[in-house]
Formats: structure tokens, C-alpha cells, sequence
């Protein structure tokens, strides 16, 4: 009896071990398809409700793509440049549409993000300006 106990009981903890590779929102069929969702630290995704015009654009496959290329480059790309309206929007830099075009008004949103984070203020993007914003 003894030994039937406890094996249960150790069956039973190796199998709550085990519970945690099998996270149902590990399975990629729960995952985002959105690369250019803003991710924090941690990897989780914050993306709102709505859509925007820009979530249709064109885009890497694979996010990690994002961090070969330089903030030129992705100033001329419309998705990326709506995926950073509507993320300096949801932190509350920008309240103009989000339709992918890198205008003055992101350019200042940008210089404010920078001033408030203590970066050097140039309201361009930078590669802090695109960690502080959890993007690529």
C-alpha cells in the first residue's frame, strides 16, 4: 500500500512538472501572426482591438528580420511605421491617424519620447527609441 502511494504521488508531481511544456499559449496555434506587434520584456504582445490600415502592408516574415536593418530603412516601410503610430500612440506620444507615412507629427512624438526617457533628442529613430517602444 505504501509503495502504491507512492508512486501515485510521484507520478502525479513528475506529471505537474511536466504541465508546464504543454502551455496552451505556447502552442503556436494561440501565437500572434503580427511580427511587428509590440512585445514587452517579457515577450508578451500588447495590441489593441482596432485595426489599422497599416496592419495589411507588406511585411517580413520573421520578426527577428526587423533587427538587421537599419531606421532608415524602416522609416520607408508603411507597416513599421504604422506598427510605431500605433505604439507611441497606446503610450499617449502621438494622436494623429495611423496610416504609415513618417510625417512631423511621429517625428515630434518621437523627440517627446525621448525627452521623457532621458535619450538624446533628435526625434528621429534610434535604436533606444525602438527598445523603449518594445519594436524591432
Amino acid at each position: 500500500m505504501k509503495r502504491i502511494t507512492l508512486a501515485l504521488i510521484l507520478g502525479l508531481g513528475a506529471t505537474i512538472a511536466q504541465g508546464d511544456e504543454f502551455d496552451v499559449l505556447s502552442h503556436d496555434i494561440f501565437r500572434p501572426t503580427d511580427v511587428l506587434a509590440q512585445r514587452d520584456e517579457w515577450g508578451l504582445v500588447h495590441q489593441g482591438p482596432r485595426v489599422n490600415a497599416t496592419d495589411f502592408a507588406p511585411r517580413y516574415r520573421w520578426r527577428w528580420i526587423y533587427y538587421l536593418k537599419a531606421p532608415e530603412q524602416l522609416v520607408l516601410q508603411p507597416a513599421y511605421v504604422g506598427s510605431m503610430q500605433a505604439a507611441l500612440r497606446r503610450l499617449g506620444y502621438y494622436c494623429g491617424p495611423v496610416d504609415g507615412v513618417y510625417t512631423e507629427e511621429v517625428a515630434d512624438a518621437i523627440a517627446r519620447l525621448q525627452k521623457n526617457c532621458s535619450m538624446k533628442v533628435t526625434g528621429t529613430l534610434t535604436d533606444p527609441v525602438r527598445r523603449a517602444l518594445h519594436m524591432p
